[in-house]
């Protein structure tokens, strides 16, 4: 009574937990591997969006395209950071909780594994024969020359022994199956890590280069789009510039598979450094080129029309190529051109490239629609409308170059309706109301680059490579125990004591721990081992 009379009073119900315990539940449920399973499969849904949606660190034109075309959805996928997803909250969130869920998960286990390596052989069982896989002899030998007998065939066959029991031999092998298991684990860890290290000090970015064009300059201002970690610093750029000095590409022209590109190359000029040797190099898909720490990797192309345009008074304010992004596999590409200094007011232009230009069935003759039929250079047209006046570039808003703002620009007309220009190579055509001359002189293929380091991508791919090897440890490596124990059986010679002795017997039992396997053959061997007999004989007389 006096106990609970001095037993501290608390408000607790039954099977309430305090912060202590429910701290420790908390991270028990975090570190469970179920909960990292979970993670990881989340992890993998995550990273789905980042595949399917443009990303700005990998193509930022993509994403202004995907913007233009989905007004409607853009302010929800900006706001859920889907056009960055691998540097948004959420993402990291999953990241970091199965981070540490591996780690608690894995330490622990790690030290069980490694107890499991180390550990001898358990005892033999009492009853061998409840065993699946047992057999059983006599024989003429004595019990220390059975044991002596099976530690020299047990050995030989690099089973690991347990010595020192009382009539029996305990052997296993397959050890090397809990290595598999404490490699794959780790080696997660590993791979994680090595992305980790790669997304914080390491970089992305893409490049439009044209070809015979200027050369590009391996610094921050250079870039179309740049996707640094957190951790990385302009200063860590590796100096290097290059040029393309041609592009090729193979295209199939018959069967199924007609305007597909078969193979691309881009010739690169480059050199290290301000006063490297100059080298070349033919950057081809998924063979990209490495100069110091930074990947040059060939991700798309497309056409440049060369444009030139003349304002009334007869200056050109605007020449050279201009890039005009593809829209489909056809490589109808669309483009815009600003000339903003034209006089007496500025011009805008905005249409498609149609590389091999054809009349669509049915057109009417006065005003032809314009189709591509091949994705190469054949029959190239150009078909834009002008605009003139305020183009939104006075107004100090960073605009693409890509897009044309027309909300306070005047659409020019001709005949009543707003003027088209129907280009083929080689043409000019007059602007009405003296605004000037548009000419389509030519086209200069473009290549898109991506220039990345990833620091940690050795670590990555070791991991990688130790989880192979620790899976198929685990998975093809069989640990199995055998147990010999022999006794003395007690014969009887007719003087009723019943305690002459009548030889020994053996028996022999064998346990494979991961389940499956088919021990027959084994054990006829170990058994014919130990009776010195060849196998075969022994099989027919088990049979």
């Amino acid at each position: 009574m006096a106990d609970l009379i001095d037993r501290p009073q608390t408000d607790r119900r039954p099977g309430e937990l305090g912060p202590r315990e429910l701290a420790r539940w908390s991270w028990r449920q975090l570190t469970s591997m179920r909960t990292a399973l979970v993670l990881l499969l989340l992890l993998a849904l995550a990273a789905v969006p980042g595949s399917v949606i443009p990303q700005e660190g990998v193509d930022a034109l993509a994403v202004s395209q995907w913007k233009a075309d989905h007004p409607g959805l853009t302010p929800v996928y900006e706001r859920l950071g889907l056009f960055s997803v691998y540097d948004s909250a959420w993402f990291s969130a999953i990241y970091l909780l199965l981070m540490v869920s591996l780690i608690g998960c894995i330490i622990p286990r790690t030290f069980h594994y490694v107890r499991a390596i180390r550990a001898l052989p358990p005892l033999a069982p009492r009853n061998l024969s409840r065993l699946p896989d047992h057999a059983s002899y006599s024989t003429d030998l004595s019990v220390d020359e059975v044991l002596d007998r099976a530690r020299v065939v047990l050995g030989s066959r690099r089973y690991r022994l347990r010595l020192g029991q009382q009539g029996a031999v305990s052997a296993e092998k397959g050890y090397l199956r809990e290595v598999g298991n404490l490699v794959f684990h780790l080696s997660v860890i590993v791979v994680l890590v090595g992305f980790g290290i790669g997304s914080v000090f390491g970089y992305q970015g893409g490049v439009i280069v044209v070809v015979d064009g200027p050369p590009f300059s391996n610094t921050a201002a250079s870039y179309d789009d740049l996707d640094p970690g957190s951790g990385f610093g302009a200063d860590d750029l590796d100096p290097f510039s290059f040029t393309v000095d041609d592009f090729d590409i193979t295209w199939l022209t018959k069967g199924s598979g007609a305007g597909t590109a078969r193979e691309f190359k881009a010739a690169l000029s480059y050199r290290e450094g301000v006063d490297g040797e100059e080298k070349t190099y033919d950057l081809r898909v998924n063979h990209p080129l490495t100069i110091g720490d930074t990947d040059l990797f060939l991700i798309g192309h497309g056409y440049a029309p060369i444009i030139t345009v003349k304002d009334g008074e007869g200056s050109v304010v605007s020449s050279g190529p201009v890039v005009f992004l593809p829209q489909d596999p056809s490589f109808l590409s669309f483009g815009v051109v600003k000339a903003p200094s034209a006089r007496p007011t500025a011009i805008g232009l905005e249409g498609v490239l149609y590389p091999t230009f054809a009349r669509a069935e049915g057109d009417d003759p006065d005003v032809p629609t314009p189709v591509t039929v091949f994705p190469a250079l054949g029959n190239p047209l150009i078909s834009m409308n002008v605009w003139s006046g305020d183009l939104g570039l006075d107004d100090g808003v960073p605009r693409s170059v890509y897009l044309l703002d027309t909300s306070k620009a005047t659409p020019v007309q001709e005949g009543g309706k707003q003027l088209r220009l129907d280009l083929s190579l080689g043409e000019t055509q007059q602007l009405p109301d003296g605004l000037g001359s548009v000419s389509f002189d030519g086209v200069q293929p473009w290549v898109r680059i991506q220039v990345s380091q990833s620091p940690g991508k050795e670590y990555a791919l070791a991991g990688v490579v130790l989880a192979l090897i620790g899976l198929i440890g685990s998975l093809f490596l069989r640990p199995r125990r055998v147990w010999v124990r022999a006794r003395r059986r007690k014969g009887d010679d007719g003087d009723g004591d019943g305690d002459d002795e009548g030889g020994t017997m053996v028996e022999v039992a064998l346990l494979d721990r991961s389940g499956g396997a088919d021990l027959t053959e084994v054990l006829d061997v170990i058994v014919a081992e130990l009776q010195e007999v060849p196998t075969s004989q022994l099989s027919k007389e088990r049979k």
